[in-house]
C-alpha cells in the first residue's frame, strides 16, 4: 500500500492544474545574463567563474530584478561577504519579513494551536534552502547556482511562475573563500587542456578544509555560524538541499533515500519526508530520461551524524537532502561498472558509459533543485504544517515522561528475557547484537519494565550550575554552540532551588520542551550507535562519519538531568555570549598571582605574559589560596607592574580568577618558558593541522608551519623547541599524497612539496629529540613512537609470526570515532588541569603496552576497565583495558610525547586540549631529564 501511495504521489507531481497554468508572468526588467559579465558562459567546458566574478554579477542583477533580494549572511574566515540570494515572486519579495515570521512561528511551534498552525500554513510560503560549493573542489554546484538563479529571474513558463509564487528560495554560497581559491587555481593555465581542480596547495577553507561539513553542531567557523544563524535563527526553511559531488563511479548522482541507521533522537516524520522528496527527485530525472541516479546501497551516506549542514537539519525537524553528482569543467568519462549496469530498486535507470560534459551535470542539478521546489510548491501547506507538527511533538515529549529506544535498551530487554527463559539465549543472540537481524519475540511486559524504566526517562531540562563548572569559559562556548543552532538557553538572574538542590545566580537551564529537542538531546546525551555488521561474526559496516560526539561530554560540562519537571522559566539568553562571566582579581597581596590550571583560558594569560617577557611558573604541588585548594599545576605569576597590568586587563574578558597573594605558595615550581612551535603540515593542507592552527590562534600560541622538505634538511633544534605532528600527516609508510611537479605550481608553494618518509624524515625527527627537542605526536601520528624505536608496542598493530606488524582486523576491534573514558595522573605535568577521569575522543588510534617497563617511558593516562565506551560504538574494547594512551618517553636529551587520542578532534574536546598545551611547555622545561624524573610522577602510572 505504501508503495502505491508513494508512486501515486510522485506521478501526480508532474501534472499541472489549470489554476497553476493561469499564473500571470511577473513583470521584471531585463536581467543581465551571466555570460554578459563573466569571462565565459557558466557551464562551458574548461571554465569556472570565481566568487569575485559571481558576486559582481549577483550585485548587478539584484538591482535589475524584482524577483530577488541579495543579502550577506556574514563575513567568511578570510573576510568576504557570504551571499544568499533570496528568490521568489515580486509580491513575495515585498512581504519577505511576513513570510519569514510565519516560517519561524511554525518551526518553533510554541503557543500555537493546530487550527492556528493550519491557518499559518495556508497563508505561508514554503522556504527552501539550496546551498552550493561547501566543498570547494566540488565545483558543479556553485556554477549551477548561477544558471538556476538566472532562469528563475527570467523564465515565465507555468512551472517557474508557480514555484516563484509558492516558494521562497534561499540560494546560499556555502564557501566563498574556497570558491575563489579553486576557480582561480583551475583557470591558471592558459592551455585549457592543462586545467585541473586537484593539487591545490592549501585547504579550501582557511582552517578546516573538508571538515567545513563536520562543524555544524560545534559552529566554530564563521561560515558555519552564518549558515546556522540564517537557517535556525532567522529563516527556518522547511527543506534544505545540500549539494555535493563526487557521484558513485559508473553512475551520475546519489539522491536519498539514505541507508540506516538514522539517529534515534530524530522525529520519524523527518526521515519519512526526506525519503519522499528523494524519490520525487529520482522520478523527475527518470521521467526526463536522465539515468544514473542511485540511492541507499548505491553510496555510504546515512543520517546518523549531526555535524553536517544537511544532517544538523534533521535535529531541527527539517527535511534534509544530499546529492553527490559527478562532473568537471574538464570533460570526463563515465566508465562501465558491471555492478551498476543492471537495473535494481536502488538504481532503476542505469546510464551507459560515455563522455560527460560539465553542462550535463549542471542540467541534472537544476532538475533536482526544481524537483524539490516542485514538491514544496505542490505540498506547500503539508510541508509547512508538518514542520509545526514535528515541533509540537517534540515540545510535548519534553513536557512529559518520554523515552528514546536505543540498542542498549534492546540489549537490556534481551538479557531480561534470557533470565526469564532460564538463561538460554539461543543461537540467534550469540555474537554482536545486530539490530534488525535475527530478532525473536520476547515478553511484551518487558517493554514497560525495561524500555520504559522510570530511571531511563529523557530529561525535562538540563541545569548547568554556575558554581560547579570545571571551566566556565568552556561551558559558555558549549552554550554558545547551542544558541548558534537555535536552541533556547535560559539564565537564572537570582539563586533558586529545584529538585532538592540549590543553584546560584548565573546558572543556566536548557529545557527540552522546545521544538529543537532532538538537537538538545544529541548534544547532552550519549549516542548509542547500533552494532552494524555485515552479518553476525562478519566485518562491521563502516559508518559514514563518527558515531559518538556528544558535545557536553566532550567539553566536560557539568549538568543535572531533571526527570520529573523543570524549574520556573528564566530570561532567555538573547544572543551568543561575547564573553564568559567576568573573572576577577581576588585579594590584595603584593607578592604575585595564583591562577588555576583548570581553565583553558589560563594558557591565553600565560602566552600574553610570556610574550611580554615576564616569568610564569607552574606549582608542582597543591596550593591553598584563600578558601580554594588548587590542583597541581596552578600558575604562579610573580608581581611586577607589567604583570599587574596584563593580569588586570585579561582576567575579566577571559573569565578566570587571579588570586593576589602576599607570598609565593610553598613547594617546587617549574619555569614556563616561551617556546618555538613547529606545526607540521603538508602540501594541500592537513585538516587536523588546520584545526590545530585554529586552536593555537584562539589560545594565542605562536607557531610556524613546517613542511617535509624542512624536516629532511635537519638542524631543526636551531629553529624549534617543539614539533607537533597531527593525526593525518603520517601515512602508513610515513608518506603523504599525490603532488604536482614543482614546475607546475607557483614558486611560493614549492617549499611545501614533499612527503614525510621513514628513510629521510624520521632520522631527522629523532635527531631533533635527541638534541633536546620535544616531539608531540597526536592521534594516529602516535605510531611515530614505535617507528622511532621507543620501547612501546601498539597493541592494535601486533607483530605476527613473520615478524611484520599487522593491524588487527575490524572483526576483533573497531571503534569508529567515539567518546571513551580514561584515567590520568593529574599530578603529572602533562595532565595538569585535566580531571583524573576524563572523556577522550578515540578513532581506532594507537594504544600502547610497555609504558612503565622502562624508566625512559612513563604512562600518563590509560584505559582502566573493560567497557570504556561513553558515547558511540565500540567493538572489542576489552582489548584497551590497562593500556596506555598518553605517554611521555625520553629520547636523548628530549622527549617524545604520544597523545594517542584525538585530543584536538575538530576543535571540540576542550579538556584534552591541555595534553597538547601542557606538552608544548613541559617538554622544553624538562630538556635533558628522563621521563621518570618528572616531579610528581616519579613512578609509572598503571591503570587499575
Amino acid at each position: 500500500m505504501r508503495g502505491f501511495l508513494l508512486t501515486t504521489t510522485i506521478l501526480a507531481a508532474f501534472a499541472i492544474t489549470p489554476a497553476q497554468a493561469q499564473l500571470a508572468p511577473a513583470t521584471s526588467a531585463p536581467v543581465t545574463a551571466p555570460e554578459a559579465m563573466l569571462p565565459a558562459k557558466p557551464g562551458s567546458d574548461y571554465f569556472l567563474a570565481n566568487y569575485t566574478q559571481i558576486s559582481a554579477w549577483l550585485q548587478k542583477i539584484a538591482t535589475e530584478s524584482d524577483r530577488m533580494k541579495l543579502i550577506s549572511i556574514g563575513k567568511t574566515a578570510e573576510g568576504r561577504e557570504q551571499y544568499m540570494a533570496i528568490v521568489s515572486s515580486p509580491e513575495n519579495i515585498k512581504n519577505l519579513e511576513h513570510y519569514r515570521q510565519i516560517s519561524q512561528k511554525l518551526a518553533l511551534a510554541k503557543g500555537l494551536t493546530d487550527d492556528q498552525a493550519h491557518a499559518l500554513a495556508r497563508e505561508g510560503k514554503a522556504v527552501v534552502w539550496i546551498d552550493a560549493g561547501l566543498h570547494a573542489t566540488e565545483i558543479v554546484n556553485a556554477q549551477t547556482h548561477i544558471q538556476i538563479i538566472h532562469e528563475m529571474l527570467t523564465k515565465n513558463d507555468p512551472e517557474t511562475l508557480r514555484l516563484l509564487n509558492d516558494d521562497i528560495m534561499l540560494f546560499v554560497f556555502a564557501n566563498p573563500d574556497g570558491l575563489e581559491l579553486v576557480a582561480n587555481w583551475y583557470m591558471r593555465p592558459t592551455d585549457p587542456q592543462k586545467r585541473k581542480t586537484d593539487s591545490i596547495p592549501v585547504l579550501y577553507q582557511k582552517y578546516i578544509g573538508h571538515d567545513d561539513n563536520r562543524d555544524s553542531f560545534a559552529s566554530t567557523q564563521p561560515e558555519t555560524t552564518n549558515m546556522n544563524r540564517a537557517g535556525y535563527r532567522e529563516w527556518f526553511p522547511q527543506i534544505l538541499y545540500n549539494q555535493h559531488q563526487t557521484g558513485p563511479e559508473g553512475a551520475v548522482v546519489f539522491i536519498p533515500p539514505f541507508r540506516d541507521p538514522y539517529n534515534f533522537n530524530n522525529e520519524p516524520l523527518v526521515i519519512n519526508q526526506t525519503d519522499v522528496v528523494g524519490e520525487m527527485m529520482h522520478a523527475r530525472l527518470v521521467s526526463q530520461g536522465k539515468g544514473g541516479s542511485v540511492m541507499r546501497s548505491g553510496a555510504p551516506y546515512s543520517t546518523w551524524f549531526n555535524g553536517g549542514i544537511r544532517t544538523i537539519g534533521y535535529f531541527h525537524n527539517q527535511i534534509g537532502i544530499l546529492t553527490e553528482i559527478i562532473g568537471n569543467p574538464t570533460p570526463m568519462e563515465i566508465p562501465l561498472v558491471l555492478d551498476k549496469a543492471l537495473p535494481r530498486q536502488d538504481e532503476v535507470l542505469p546510464i551507459a558509459p560515455q563522455k560527460w560534459h560539465f553542462q550535463q551535470s549542471i542540467d541534472y542539478v537544476k532538475e533536482m533543485s526544481r524537483a524539490i521546489l516542485d514538491y514544496a510548491s505542490r505540498y506547500r501547506e503539508v510541508v509547512l504544517y508538518n514542520r509545526y507538527v514535528m515541533g509540537r511533538n517534540q515540545i510535548e515529549k519534553g513536557s512529559q515522561d518520554s523515552w528514546v529506544i536505543t540498542p542498549k535498551g534492546l540489549e537490556a530487554v534481551r538479557e531480561a528475557a534470557d533470565k526469564m527463559a532460564g538463561g538460554d539465549k539461543g543461537p540467534e543472540t550469540t555474537g554482536p547484537t545486530v539490530v534488525g537481524r535475527g530478532a525473536r519475540p520476547v515478553p511484551s511486559s518487558l517493554y514497560t519494565s525495561v524500555l520504559q524504566d522510570p530511571a531511563k526517562r529523557m530529561p525535562r531540562a538540563y541545569i548547568l550550575p554556575a558554581d560547579s563548572q570545571p571551566d566556565m569559559p568552556t561551558t559558555v562556548k558549549f552554550l554558545n554552540a547551542l544558541i548558534k543552532t537555535g536552541v533556547e538557553v535560559e539564565r537564572a538572574p537570582a539563586p533558586f532551588s529545584f529538585g532538592g538542590k540549590s543553584y546560584p545566580a548565573g546558572s543556566f537551564v536548557v529545557r527540552t520542551d522546545q521544538a529543537f529537542r532532538p538537537h538538545v538531546l544529541d548534544m547532552f546525551e550519549p549516542q548509542d550507535h547500533p552494532h552494524d555488521f555485515s552479518y553476525p561474526g562478519g566485518p562491521p559496516i563502516k559508518p559514514y562519519d563518527i558515531t559518538g560526539y556528544t558535545l557536553a561530554l566532550q567539553m566536560n560540562v557539568k549538568f543535572d538531568r531533571m526527570l520529573d519537571g523543570a524549574p520556573q522559566p528564566f530570561p532567555q539568553v538573547s544572543d551568543v555570549m561575547d564573553a564568559p562571566p567576568a573573572g576577577r582579581v581576588i585579594g590584595d597581596g603584593s607578592a604575585g598571582y595564583v591562577v588555576s590550571h583548570a581553565t583553558n583560558n589560563s594558557f591565553i594569560l600565560s602566552n600574553r605574559l610570556l610574550k611580554a617577557g615576564l616569568p610564569v611558573f607552574w606549582l608542582k604541588d597543591q596550593a591553598s589560596v584563600g578558601d580554594q585548594t588548587m590542583a597541581p599545576g596552578a600558575l604562579w605569576i610573580p608581581a611586577s607592574a607589567k604583570a599587574q597590568a596584563i593580569v588586570a586587563q585579561s582576567v575579566g574578558p577571559l573569565g578566570i580568577d587571579a588570586y593576589a597573594v602576599g607570598a609565593k605558595p610553598a613547594g617546587d615550581t617549574m619555569a614556563v618558558k616561551p617556546v618555538r612551535i613547529g606545526l607540521v603540515d603538508l602540501y594541500g593542507g592537513s585538516m587536523a593541522s588546520g584545526w590545530t592552527r585554529w586552536i593555537f590562534e584562539n589560545f594565542e600560541f605562536p607557531y610556524t608551519l613546517v613542511f617535509p622538505q624542512e624536516l629532511d634538511k635537519g638542524g631543526l633544534e636551531k629553529k624549534y623547541d617543539v614539533l607537533v605532528f597531527q593525526s593525518d600527516v603520517l601515512g602508513r609508510e610515513g608518506g603523504g599524497r599525490g603532488q604536482p611537479a614543482a614546475a607546475d605550481i607557483p614558486a611560493e608553494f614549492r617549499a611545501r612539496l614533499g612527503t614525510i618518509t621513514k628513510d629521510k624524515s624520521y632520522p631527522q625527527i629523532a635527531a631533533f629529540a635527541k638534541a633536546g627537542g620535544t616531539v608531540i605526536a597526536v592521534g594516529n601520528a602516535a605510531q611515530l613512537g614505535v617507528d622511532l624505536g621507543l620501547p612501546v608496542t601498539n597493541v592494535l598493530n601486533p607483530t605476527g609470526p613473520d615478524g611484520k606488524a599487522t593491524p588487527l582486523p575490524s572483526t576483533k576491534f573497531y571503534v569508529p570515532g567515539s567518546i571513551l573514558t580514561t584515567r590520568v595522573n593529574p599530578s603529572d605535568p602533562l595532565a595538569y588541569g585535566v580531571p583524573e577521569t576524563v572523556n577522550i575522543f578515540y578513532n581506532n588510534n594507537p594504544v600502547f603496552s610497555g609504558a612503565g617497563d622502562s624508566p625512559a617511558v612513563r604512562k600518563v593516562g590509560g584505559f582502566y576497565n573493560d567497557d570504556p565506551l561513553v558515547s558511540g560504538w565500540a567493538w572489542g574494547q576489552k582489548l584497551l583495558n590497562g593500556k596506555a594512551t598518553i605517554v611521555d618517553a625520553s629520547l636523548g636529551k628530549g622527549h617524545v610525547l604520544l597523545l594517542a587520542p584525538e585530543v584536538t578532534q575538530r576543535g571540540q574536546p576542550y579538556p584534552t586540549f591541555k595534553f597538547l598545551f601542557n606538552g608544548l611547555f613541559y617538554g622544553p622545561s624538562m630538556k635533558g631529564q628522563t621521563a621518570a624524573l618528572t616531579t610528581g610522577a616519579t613512578a609509572p602510572q598503571r591503570a587499575e
